[in-house]
Parts: C-alpha cells; sequence; structure tokens
C-alpha cells in the first residue's frame, strides 16, 4: 500500500463549493492544480459524500428552512457527476479523497477508488461508520474537532487494533475559527500522545491569516487541509473558503515554514558559510616554549589564545580522546600548525575499554548506578592500560566514599598509598593478589582487606576481578605512587560521565 503520509500533504477541501455545478467543480480543480504546480509538496483534493435518500430524515427532506438541508440538496451531484470530477482529479495529478457521512457513502468511495478516507470531526466516534470504513483496506485521515481526550484515546486504539494506515488532525470545528481558539499547541499534544501516528491540521481560520500554517509547520504538522472557492459572478465563497489567490500565499507561508524548519529527525548540517563565520572566534593553539620533534602536545606545552590561523590546531579539536605528538620542532609562541603534527584517536580503544568493564561487571553481577562517572586509569597512556591500570566507578565521595574498581585479566594497579584516606576493599567478583607493604595476599570473591594510611599497596587479579571500595572521602592530592614518574602524567585519567546505556 502507498505511503501517502511520508511527506507534506495539502488537502484541497472541495465540500459543496462545486455548488452543484460540474462545469464549476472542474474550473476548481483547473484552477488549483495551477496553484499547486510551483511546490513540491504531496497535493490532494477532497470530495464530501452523503447520500441523501437516507442521510436526510423523511420528514425534513423537504424543509428549505434549515439552511445545510437546503444546502446539500440544491447541490446534489450523481455519481456520474461525481466520477467526473474525480477523473479530472486523476488527471491533474491530485491525491483523491473522500469524507462519507454514512455507510453507503463508504460503497461510493471504494467503487469510485479513492486513494483515502477522511474522517469528519463530526463523525470522529460515529462508531457505526467507523466499522464500516475499518473494512477498507484504504487510509484513513480523522479530523478531531470537538472529541475528548477519551474519546481520540479510543479512536486510535481502535485504529491501531485494526492495524489501519491512518493520520490524525487537530481541528477546530468554529467556522471560521478566531485567532484565540486556534489552539494550536494541541498538534504538539497529538504528536507526544499517540508517536508514530502522523499528525496534521485541518483549518478555518480566515482565509488571510498565513501566520496560522507556519506555526503548525513548526510543531511538526505535516497534513494540512483547508476548503477551497473560485468566486464567479454566480457563486460567492464562504468566509473560511480561500480563493487560488490566498492558497497560492498560504503555500508560499507554509513553503517558508519549511525552509525555516530545515530537516527533521536529524542533526542539520552545517553551511561552509557557518562553519567559517564561526571558526574565525575560535581560539587557537599556540606553544607556550619550544616544542621538540616527537613531543607530545598538551597542555603543559601550549596556550590558548585568539585569534587562530589557517591550518592551526583549534581548541575545539583539543580530547581526551585524541593525542598529538610534533612532527618538527615549533617555536615559542608560534602557532601548532596540523600540517606540524601527528593526531593519533583513542576513540576505539576507550569504547574497547568499556565493553571489556561492562562484561566483567556484566559476569559479576553487580549493580551499577545510573548517574556514576567511569573513569579509566591509565598511569603509563592508553598503549600500556591493559597490563597497568584500573577502572575506577565512582559512586559517591562524601563524608564517606564508595568506588567500584574493576580489574581487567592481568591488570596490575601500580603501588601507591594514601595519607589521609582509609579504604576498605571488598571483593565482589573474581580474585585479587592485594600486595600490603610488600605482603601478597590473594583474595577471593567476598573476601574483606582493610588498608591504612600510609600502607603502600597494589591489587592486580590473573582473571578479572570487581573490588568494592569503602572508604573515608577521597582527595586528589591524595595519591601517592612509589613511581613519581605517573604523576607527572596529567594525562593518566580518562572521565567519561555516560557509558552505562
Amino acid at each position: 500500500m502507498k505511503n501517502y503520509f511520508d511527506q507534506p500533504l495539502f488537502i484541497f477541501e472541495m465540500a459543496n463549493n462545486h455548488m452543484g455545478s460540474v462545469k464549476h467543480g472542474l474550473t476548481m480543480i483547473k484552477a488549483f492544480a495551477e496553484t499547486a504546480k510551483p511546490y513540491s509538496f504531496r497535493f490532494a483534493f477532497k470530495f464530501q459524500f452523503r447520500n441523501l435518500e437516507t442521510f436526510i430524515h423523511p420528514d425534513y427532506k423537504s424543509r428549505m428552512d434549515l439552511k445545510n438541508v437546503k444546502r446539500f440538496s440544491e447541490t446534489k451531484l450523481s455519481q456520474d457527476q461525481f466520477q467526473t470530477l474525480k477523473n479530472a482529479l486523476d488527471a491533474n495529478g491530485f491525491i483523491s479523497i473522500c469524507t462519507p457521512f454514512d455507510e453507503p457513502s463508504v460503497d461510493r468511495i471504494e467503487a469510485m477508488n479513492f486513494d483515502i478516507i477522511k474522517i469528519a470531526s463530526c463523525s470522529f466516534t460515529d462508531w457505526p461508520l467507523l466499522e464500516r470504513v475499518v473494512q477498507s483496506d484504504k487510509p484513513i485521515i480523522a479530523s478531531t474537532a470537538g472529541a475528548t481526550l477519551d474519546d481520540m484515546d479510543k479512536v486510535v486504539s481502535f485504529f491501531q487494533n485494526r492495524q489501519k494506515n491512518f493520520a490524525i488532525l487537530h481541528c477546530v470545528g468554529e467556522y471560521p475559527t478566531r485567532i484565540d481558539t486556534l489552539n494550536l499547541n494541541q498538534i504538539t499534544l497529538l504528536k507526544e500522545r499517540y508517536p508514530g501516528v502522523p499528525a496534521g491540521y485541518s483549518t478555518h481560520e480566515e482565509p488571510d491569516n498565513m501566520e496560522s500554517i507556519q506555526m503548525a509547520v513548526a510543531k511538526g504538522a505535516t497534513i494540512f487541509e483547508k476548503h477551497v472557492a473560485v468566486e464567479t459572478g454566480e457563486f460567492k465563497k464562504n468566509e473560511y473558503s480561500a480563493t487560488p489567490a490566498q492558497i497560492r500565499d498560504w503555500l508560499a507561508a507554509a513553503d517558508r515554514a519549511f525552509r525555516m524548519n530545515g530537516v527533521s529527525r536529524q542533526r542539520a548540517k552545517s553551511t561552509l558559510k557557518e562553519l567559517a563565520d564561526l571558526r574565525q572566534f575560535k581560539r587557537g593553539v599556540f606553544a607556550l616554549r619550544n616544542i621538540a620533534r616527537g613531543e607530545k602536545i598538551n597542555a603543559a606545552n601550549t596556550f590558548l589564545a585568539f585569534p587562530n590561523m589557517d591550518g592551526q590546531l583549534l581548541a575545539n579539536d583539543l580530547s581526551k580522546y585524541t593525542d598529538y605528538v610534533a612532527q618538527s620542532d615549533i617555536e615559542k609562541h608560534a602557532p601548532v600548525k596540523t600540517a606540524d603534527i601527528q593526531a593519533a584517536d583513542q576513540r576505539e580503544k576507550i569504547y574497547s575499554i568499556v565493553q571489556k568493564v561492562k562484561k566483567i561487571l556484566s559476569a559479576g553481577n553487580v549493580v551499577v548506578p545510573g548517574k556514576a562517572t567511569l573513569e579509566i586509569s591509565h598511569h603509563y597512556g592508553l598503549d600500556r592500560f591493559e597490563d597497568i591500570g584500573c577502572t575506577i566507578i565512582n559512586v559517591v565521595n562524601r563524608e564517606y566514599c564508595k568506588k567500584l574498581i574493576v580489574l581487567l585479566p592481568g591488570q596490575k594497579h601500580p603501588e601507591q598509598y594514601h595519607q589521609v584516606k582509609e579504604e576498605t576493599f571488598v571483593v565482589l567478583h573474581g580474585d585479587v593478589v592485594l600486595t600490603l607493604d610488600g605482603v601478597e595476599k590473594t583474595c577471593s570473591s567476598g573476601d574483606v582487606a582493610t588498608v591504612t594510611r600510609g600502607t603502600k599497596h597494589i591489587f592486580t587479579s590473573a582473571g578479572g576481578a570487581v573490588i568494592e571500595e569503602i572508604s573515608s572521602t577521597h582527595y586528589k592530592d591524595d595519591s601517592y605512587y612509589t613511581d613519581e614518574s605517573i604523576l607527572q602524567n596529567r594525562d593518566r585519567k580518562t572521565i567519561i560521565s555516560y557509558w552505562i546505556g
């Protein structure tokens, strides 16, 4: 089945504005086909069917004092006449839509092979009619004027349970609709309440109102329905139907809105001009001192300043995931040019580490709080991480502190001690060899070991392990390593906030 709802669809509602004249109806179709030509939207024309023989109560068929009985009777067209108009829709490339107000009209819609069935707001909870409509294999568009949330929930569920292809339109059944009763926020309600169901806007505001269509586009509506008419010396339009000239302005306003909104459900691509305009305000990376070839570019030997120069490394390029190494000597205060450095992106390594940590946590059935940060300690760099290092999950750090320490198979944490913090290790998973002041102790799952202040400690695991650390407050400057070169490595930690999902 063709999907009519996967791009913007504009529906011209003829209703009874053909005035009972096939000739006038053909004039309308031709006029609005010309109006639609400049635009790449999908366009549809909509008729209304009533089987007047049974639709109007027998005692009221001659009551021309009743406005709508008079209008329906005087503008009545036969099926053959409607077929002539339907053929004109097909010839002009319109999608054909029809609103049935009774069950026999659904039969006519199927016999004439309209593309889409439209449910009018007054019929939104006409369950006998809906039961007949869903027997058809045609897509459905339903307007919601006057419907309660309970009504809408029931009808949407009714269509979904029968696996119907349908869309739902915000509509206000006030003709014409005043600005303060347009309630365009209802479009947002429809999109949020019924995700995956195309949402649209059936309009009855004054035809010269162009703001509402732009707001509807901005709110995510993709189907737009409007009553249309062509005025002649014989036929005049009503207050809420739009002429070709007004529709031309209406479509132009919608087109501007779509262009202003840009792409949906994906990040818009920046233009070259935008990128150039932004670059001029970014800080460049400059050498704080002479940097020798082979040196790593880091915060210790560079500074950031404005203005930047073409081909220069920018502050925006600096990332904990990327290492830069000078490929030639760089003089003090000179810009660090991308041509003079070599970059190594560590993202794949970090991703691999995270997956390995998750695997060990899963093997130990260890539950991790959702907002806990992941701290990858690579004391001698990421290249040596799987030999020397560990991963720390920071849970809480107040007067008391709790962390989870994950060791990969074969990984060793280098010797350190604390002067302020006292900590207790609880092995939650795996085996750990804990060395305290040179004395080795093998710990298994469930074992507890306390590390007092000043005690030098090393821990390692042959098969991987998870350790719960419970301690007094942790201070960043309270970790002292036997190998002092570790403290000189300012880039020995990578912190990740969003890693659990």
